[in-house]
């Protein structure tokens, strides 16, 4: 008999598509419409009080740390190792606003190492 592999649910599919797809639409948002367009950025940078100023400049400090790139590095290995559905949402999120915000060296590894979990054998249930 072959070993039963980590394949999710029709439900915990789209949820992880759900989940991809929040998290690469609101880095778009964030890359496009407040760290790359001037008059927000610098309206931002000269004190502008408002939350997309607040997640400007938290963004921006995540990305100078490669917080996102790591943190989907080591959300894809630890699922890797024991997959489950919180690590890969948790990985796909980071991966997609890395490979967006240019962390794109861990968070490309990360998503490949996503990938390869899908190989690994399930956890035994308890």
């Amino acid at each position: 008999m072959q070993p039963r592999l980590f394949l999710p649910t029709a439900r915990q599919t789209n949820w992880l598509l759900i989940v991809g797809f929040v998290a690469v639409g609101e880095a778009l948002y964030l890359r496009y419409l407040a760290i790359e367009y001037a008059p927000v950025a610098l309206a931002c940078q000269s004190g502008l009080k408002s939350s997309l100023c607040a997640a400007f400049h938290l963004v921006i400090v995540l990305y100078t740390n490669a917080v996102f790139g790591w943190t989907a590095l080591i959300a894809a290995l630890l699922n890797l190792i024991r997959p489950s559905i919180v690590l890969m949402s948790i990985g796909l999120a980071a991966a997609g606003f890395g490979l967006v915000m240019h962390n794109a060296g861990l968070s490309g590894l990360a998503a490949a190492l996503l990938v390869l979990s899908l190989a690994r054998r399930a956890p035994s249930p308890e």
